[in-house]
């Protein structure tokens, strides 16, 4: 195998592993907002809002992985 390939394999690993915390915290997220909203539905403005926001720390976790890779395949 050579470099270019390891490197290839490497940007896959990483951005796949790196990907898999954030997709299951966003199911998770969207899990408990629909539960809370399902429980209480005149609180659905407030809870709205605030799923939106953990759901954008959450992928911003997905996003350093992928930046990650493309370090890790570009060097």
């Amino acid at each position: 195998m050579d470099i270019d390939s390891a490197k290839t394999l490497a940007m896959a690993i990483a951005v796949g592993f790196g990907v898999l915390g954030p997709g299951i915290g966003v199911g998770l997220i969207g899990a408990a907002a629909l539960e809370a909203i399902g429980r209480n539905p005149e609180a659905a403005g407030q809870i709205t809002p605030l799923t939106f926001t953990f759901i954008v720390f959450a992928e911003a976790l997905a996003i350093f992985a992928l930046v990650v890779g493309f370090i890790v395949k570009f060097t």
